[in-house]
């Protein structure tokens, strides 16, 4: 079965990076490198939040709630006129105090601003809620069993980038010593090299 990332990353390609380029104003090379960094750090984080202190709990009540996984049935009209407040919701219970730390890092290792790496991010963040919510809804799964998925999707980023998740880690684990930029750019090259060449 196909990873959550590997689906999202298929349904973002083409027409759909070209709207998000265009939401960006970012070019066609630099939008291929944010997304699937962007998407990986949400799973990441999603994986992390969830793997302890009924942070499986919470997710799964947000998605019975807000996320059935419609806005993947019409994914072309959100990336062209996404509701950012929603987005920038769903990252700040994700993402928490780091989501600026975040939002810094993850564009500084792409070739984004911070203000266009936070818009990425908040466009995204529905769309991976939405596919999460749909995955959780066909397998009926509970808080545990979403919990698992997400450890595996993270492992199975982790296998796919040698070092293990380098740069998402660095964002989700910085300890604040504000170093976090450096430490984004040594190791996003790698990283997203190793992504974009499975595309």
């Amino acid at each position: 079965m196909s990873s959550i990332f590997d689906l999202l990353s298929q349904q973002l390609a083409g027409d759909g990076l070209s709207r998000i380029q265009q939401q960006l104003g970012t070019d066609e090379a630099t939008t291929a490198k944010a997304v699937p960094a962007a998407l990986g750090t949400l799973m990441g984080a999603l994986a992390k939040n969830s793997a302890g202190g009924g942070g499986a709990d919470a997710l799964l009540g947000a998605l019975s709630r807000d996320h059935d996984g419609s806005i993947l049935d019409n994914l072309a009209g959100h990336l062209t006129s996404p509701d950012e407040n929603v987005g920038s919701g769903i990252l700040r219970h994700v993402l928490g105090s780091k989501q600026s730390t975040v939002e810094a890092g993850l564009g500084q290792s792409v070739g984004l601003d911070a203000g266009s790496s936070a818009k990425l991010l908040a466009m995204l963040a529905p769309v991976v809620m939405g596919a999460l919510g749909r995955t959780q809804r066909q397998s009926n799964l509970d808080a545990g069993g979403l919990a698992s998925i997400l450890g595996q999707e993270r492992q199975e980023l982790s296998n796919k980038v040698p070092g293990g998740l380098g740069m998402l880690g660095s964002l989700l684990d910085q300890d604040g010593d504000g170093k976090i930029v450096d430490d984004v750019a040594k190791l996003g090259g790698g990283l997203l090299k190793n992504l974009l060449g499975r595309r």
